[in-house]
């Protein structure tokens, strides 16, 4: 395990406190817990972004291969 050094003004710093004690929990657990979920976070957030970028993707050849169904429906000989 490594050390990592947090400057938090005052405010945090109290709010970190006070949630740690309500949860039972040490601060250094409680950070840990913090970063472990933003992290977490992150990575749905770049997940959801590269479903979507698929997806339209997908939808774009779909788009395409429909047209094709739709003009060759239409035109039989085309």
């Amino acid at each position: 395990m490594s050390l990592v050094s947090v400057r938090l003004d005052s405010r945090l710093l109290n709010e970190l406190k006070a949630v740690s004690q309500t949860l039972h929990m040490s601060q250094a657990d409680y950070i840990r817990k913090a970063i472990e979920h933003m992290n977490e976070e992150v990575l749905k957030r770049e997940r959801k972004q590269k479903l979507i970028k698929a997806s339209l993707r997908v939808r774009d050849e779909s788009m395409l291969v429909n047209a094709e169904f739709s003009r060759i429906e239409h035109d039989p000989e085309a």
